[in-house]
């Protein structure tokens, strides 16, 4: 059976036992420990026993004239777990640490060509917001 929960700044090695293509690199420890270490970031996942099937991250934050909310930032669930409902539940649970949090809107993105997830987001009740356009540039270190 899997279960779903949210992850607290002392779980990072439930990170340690991931499946293939859950996310998109190896987990890096140090990135794992500022991520647990920040509590504006929200982590949930999905477990099979002690492996990570799937999770979904977020960030709440707050601006000098608006309320809090929270943006997802990712989501992803392993191939052979796919279409049983974790994506819902996973984006469940964050909207509900969300809620805790006083966060009074939550906002995502995806790819226009992503059609698995914007099925998703729409199944769960969200709205798409065609006028949104977005931008990315890379940073230099």
């Amino acid at each position: 059976m899997v279960t779903v929960r949210l992850l607290g700044p002392d779980d990072s090695a439930v990170l340690d036992t991931v499946a293939p293509d859950v996310f998109d690199e190896p987990v890096s420890s140090v990135w794992a420990a500022e991520f647990f270490a920040d509590p504006r970031h929200h982590i949930a996942v999905a477990l099979d026993r002690n492996l990570v099937v799937g999770f979904a991250s977020a960030v709440h934050y707050v601006h000098p004239d608006k309320a809090p909310a929270l943006w997802i930032n990712e989501i992803g669930v392993a191939p052979a777990y796919q279409r049983r409902g974790l994506g819902k539940k996973l984006l469940g649970a964050l909207l509900d640490r969300g809620g805790a949090l006083g966060c009074t809107e939550a906002w995502l993105g995806t790819e226009a060509s992503n059609e698995a997830a914007r099925a998703l987001y729409r199944s769960a009740g969200w709205s798409e917001d065609e006028s949104l356009v977005a931008y990315s540039i890379d940073i230099e270190p």
